[in-house]
């Protein structure tokens, strides 16, 4: 008995049933299917972000659960926003009586940066790790205020 499965195939006239399985496989799930796309299931380690602004200071949240504040490094250079973590394990266990020896390494690394606004003070940026998200806070400038938005005509 054959299994029934159901296909909306790019090529339904295909004879050979693999063929069609394969391009429809590859073609539409992976190059046109980019909804709810998990990239650390596809092997990045990049922390997703959130950015908030307002008149007077910037939120970046970095979502990094199971890490601790010691692992993050935040610099701030030429009104570039820097945060980024290394982190390197290793495990080893032996057994003399069974003669058995096991090592287990981990690495992980990332850096993400961020473009400032010229108005931000570099003497007011704080930072805080809870609860899985780093959180940093830089204030603008005092006096300092967004440019209201201006809609450009086309033409």
């Amino acid at each position: 008995m054959e299994t029934l499965v159901k296909r909306n195939g790019l090529f339904p006239s295909l004879a050979n049933k693999s063929v069609n399985t394969f391009f429809d496989d590859f073609i539409t799930k992976d190059l046109f299917d980019w909804t709810d796309k998990n990239f650390v299931a596809l092997g990045s380690n990049l922390p997703s972000v959130n950015l908030k602004e307002s008149d007077t200071k910037i939120e970046v949240e970095l979502a990094a659960p199971g890490m601790k504040k010691e692992d993050f490094k935040v610099e701030i250079e030429n009104d570039v926003l820097m945060i980024s973590s290394e982190k390197k394990e290793e495990k080893e266990e032996i057994r003399k009586k069974d003669n058995y020896v096991r090592r287990e390494f981990n690495y992980q690394s990332f850096c993400r940066t961020f473009s400032l606004p010229e108005s931000i003070d570099e003497n007011k940026i704080e930072a805080n790790y809870k609860d899985g998200v780093l959180h940093v806070v830089v204030q603008k400038k005092e006096g300092a205020k967004r440019r209201a938005l201006k809609s450009i005509p086309i033409k």
